[in-house]
């Protein structure tokens, strides 16, 4: 997107911020409202996105902006480009999502594993209020909700690996942005009620201390959600393909 559509249609986003706000709280009606663009494809796969020209779309100061694009950095929803502003990650290829359920299918069980045997008390309790947030979400519409969803997806799998206590197996799965790739790529009720069942059963097994059924409820959730996101691709593709006969 180039960044006059960008300011065209920033007038409608910027009347959405309250006013009188505090910084905090400016930043993260910015966060909220990039997120929903992004989620959307408003804001289009590898597009430009500037600092100045958010900043006009707005109606704000450049401090909200760097603070809510700093946070999206850390998520992996922009790419920061050396003098040039953020970037919009690609869309994600078949080929990386095959690549990406590789290593998950040979990282995720053996995390959810060790959890099992390590996980604190604690850790066993945030693993269950993660659940519970996500399901505060799974009833709601729209592409915010959605989009709040897929990043607590992660934040969930990011748990999991966390209690692991190897930090190897963390660092490795959070580069891969995964969730946030997939969440990206389509919008799908069934994905939210599908995934929150197959996560309660990794937290039940993990609460439980029982390695194996936590391993194997990891792996049958991960191989789940490749079949779910492997009938998108099929779609995309099959809609491409009839686009180049039409």
């Amino acid at each position: 997107m180039d960044d006059e559509a960008m300011s065209a249609r920033g007038s409608r986003a910027a009347a959405a911020m309250s006013p009188g706000r505090s910084a905090g709280r400016l930043a993260d009606e910015v966060y909220d409202t990039l997120l929903g663009q992004l989620m959307s494809l408003r804001i289009e796969p590898e597009s430009r996105v500037t600092i100045d020209v958010l900043a006009r779309e707005l109606g704000v100061s450049q401090t909200p902006i760097r603070d809510a694009l700093n946070r999206m950095e850390a998520e992996g929803l922009v790419v920061r480009v050396p003098h040039a502003g953020y970037r919009i990650p690609p869309q994600i290829t078949r080929r990386r999502f095959e690549d990406m359920l590789e290593v998950r299918l040979l990282l995720e069980p053996a995390a959810a594993r060790r959890s099992a045997e390590r996980a604190s008390p604690e850790q066993v309790a945030g693993l269950r209020r993660m659940l519970r947030e996500m399901a505060e979400l799974e009833g709601s519409k729209g592409v915010m909700a959605y989009g709040a969803f897929g990043l607590r997806d992660a934040a969930f799998h990011d748990l999991v690996a966390l209690s692991a206590d190897n930090q190897v197996i963390r660092e490795t799965l959070a580069r891969l942005h995964s969730h946030v790739h997939l969440f990206r790529l389509h919008r799908d009720a069934q994905v939210t009620h599908l995934a929150m069942a197959e996560h309660e059963q990794v937290v039940a097994a993990i609460a439980a201390r029982d390695p194996d059924a936590a391993a194997y409820a990891m792996r049958r959730h991960i191989l789940r959600s490749g079949d779910r996101f492997r009938r998108v691709f099929d779609e995309i593709e099959a809609a491409h393909a009839a686009a180049v006969k039409a």
